[in-house]
């Protein structure tokens, strides 16, 4: 069975490994001139089931008009020409109930708590580093009336299999000591022992190495696809910058890209891009750097330890398909980074950048078949990417072929 997935970042790389495993003969198709390039490259490197939180939430439409007011909030709104950002903006608004937000979330958390478990299972069966870090994550609260409102939203996380631990500053320190100078500027954390970090562009080139070189997966890099091509309910060919592609099977894994190659054979998906802000630092030698990922909750910046890099994220901007950026866009990064962390590293040797995450407007992903019998998707990540592509590539590959899937697949395919 010939099978082409297409796209190769850290969801499509993770999907042609299932497949190969299960005996197909894969190719993997990428525009880029290698694997992992934009999203899976830029992400916070938490792996956080403990963060599964819809966005779509009642919060969020008062910071998307505090944004167009000007106010630097976490999720943010550029008004533009681009009919697509309505329509899917008022699917987002009609998501933004509590109780859909519950629901959404739930969706999310069972979906992440699956997709680590099977990460596990396949790390330690093919040996995979990616300079992983054990040790929870942290989400961090500057003042007492905030922490306690964290632990009340957390607890709907606690109640479906999370463990988590409430920390005051002095227990922060203790479980990470480049808190000690700074204990007086946060009131303390909830600690989600199950969460972790990781360089994702590190596992995926890691993986794909095992897809090449023990499973046969062929890679075609510097592929851009453009277009796929409908034969009645099947998928004919995927039409691309190098030719024709065919296959017995087809899997939509591009990202933000889904969408706009889905349109070409009729099938609207509901995903648009949200930009968000990616900065990496090398540490100081002998520097106190963080050992513990996590993510303040007052600004919204995430962080982890990648190696001898810190790698700091935040933000989520709905302003279209634009990777641009300027300084000010990291205003809040460097903030809390000289804030927290100011010995950790060379702030002055930064690269940044801007990458898009693909969003549904509830936010699980979108997984499964749609009206063509041959084209699978496994689009719609959002933020959790990262967090999702094991378990999601595993759903995908059991649906092709012919398995129930290990987890109760409501709210998450398009169809069986």
């Amino acid at each position: 069975m010939k099978t082409l997935v297409l796209g190769g970042g850290v969801v499509g790389v993770t999907t042609a490994y299932f497949l190969a495993k299960a005996g197909h003969e894969v190719t993997l198709v990428e525009e880029k001139e290698a694997l992992g390039l934009e999203a899976s490259s830029g992400n916070a490197g938490i792996i956080a089931p403990g963060h599964s939180f819809a966005w779509a939430s009642p919060r969020a439409p008062r910071m998307l008009w505090d944004s167009l007011r000007g106010g630097e909030t976490a999720i943010r709104l550029r008004l533009s020409s681009d009919v697509r950002l309505y329509t899917w903006g008022l699917r987002f608004l009609r998501e933004c109930t509590a109780d859909r937000a519950r629901r959404n979330t739930l969706i999310k958390l069972r979906l992440c708590q699956y997709s680590q478990a099977v990460m596990t299972e396949l790390v330690r069966a093919e040996q995979i580093e990616y300079h992983a870090i054990a040790k929870g994550a942290l989400y961090l609260y500057r003042d007492g009336a905030e922490l306690e409102a964290g632990v009340k939203k957390m607890a709907l996380l606690a109640e479906h299999g999370q463990k988590q631990e409430v920390l005051d500053a002095r227990g922060v320190a203790q479980l990470d000591p480049v808190f000690e100078p700074v204990q007086g500027k946060i009131a303390g954390a909830i600690r989600d022992l199950g969460d972790s970090s990781g360089d994702a562009r590190l596992f995926v080139d890691n993986l794909a190495r095992v897809c090449r070189d023990k499973l046969g997966v062929a890679v075609k890099l510097g592929t851009r696809v453009t277009a796929l091509r409908a034969d009645a309910d099947r998928i004919d060919a995927a039409l691309t910058s190098a030719g024709e592609l065919k296959a017995d099977n087809y899997v939509l894994a591009l990202g933000v890209g889904a969408p706009i190659v889905a349109r070409t054979v009729g099938v609207g998906l509901p995903v648009y891009p949200a930009k968000g802000y990616s900065s990496t630092f090398p540490l100081k030698p002998g520097g106190r750097a963080p050992t513990v990922p996590g993510v303040d909750e007052k600004w919204l910046v995430g962080w982890s330890r990648l190696g001898d890099r810190l790698r700091l994220t935040s933000t989520a901007e709905f302003a279209g398909y634009d990777w641009g950026w300027t300084p000010r866009d990291f205003n809040n990064i460097l903030r809390l980074a000289r804030d927290l962390f100011p010995e950790a590293a060379d702030y002055d040797r930064g690269e940044y950048r801007a990458c898009l995450r693909p969003m549904t407007p509830d936010g699980p992903p979108i997984l499964g078949l749609g009206q063509h019998r041959n084209l699978f998707f496994n689009a719609g990540h959002g933020h959790m990417g990262w967090t999702m592509a094991c378990g999601t590539a595993r759903i995908v590959a059991d649906l092709m072929l012919g398995r129930m899937p290990a987890l109760d697949l409501e709210g998450l395919t398009v169809r069986r």
